[in-house]
């Protein structure tokens, strides 16, 4: 179990990290912000809603994922294989959402970008990958 939990912790610092990475490059000037917002059409728009729907609809769907019974068999029949495989998915789909909205957000300086991902990283100590949260996990 301790392996399967050192996977999920350093994938979640990993793609943490690289969030915290892009931001400060953007806010030290070494990549150019806002250089999206400048050109006018219904990117920014698209993208807002298509986000927008995302967000509202990944993070209580990765929230909630290990409560479906289909996902609660298989991690209880398949313990660390099983946690292993659907904690990546998890945490994949809520920090890779936290990626993209990072960069959305310093491409067209659109606040509802940061929103959603502070809306993210609200979230994210709720999937954080203790050793106490991946035993109860796997548990009936």
């Amino acid at each position: 179990m301790k392996r399967t939990k050192n996977i999920l912790t350093i994938l979640f610092w990993t793609l943490l990290a690289m969030s915290a990475i892009i931001t400060l490059l953007f806010e030290t000037g070494i990549m150019e912000t806002g250089y999206m917002a400048a050109k006018k059409g219904n990117a920014e728009f698209i993208l807002t809603v298509v986000f927008e729907l995302l967000t509202l609809s990944i993070v209580p769907l990765s929230l909630k994922l290990f409560r479906f019974r289909f996902i609660k068999q298989n991690l209880v029949a398949g313990r660390e294989t099983a946690l292993a495989k659907w904690g990546m998915i998890r945490m994949t789909m809520l920090l890779l959402l936290l990626l993209l909205n990072v960069i959305l957000y310093y491409m067209f300086m659109n606040t509802s970008f940061a929103y959603m991902a502070l809306i993210i990283l609200i979230c994210l100590p709720f999937i954080y990958p203790s050793m106490d949260r991946c035993l109860s996990e796997v548990e009936e």
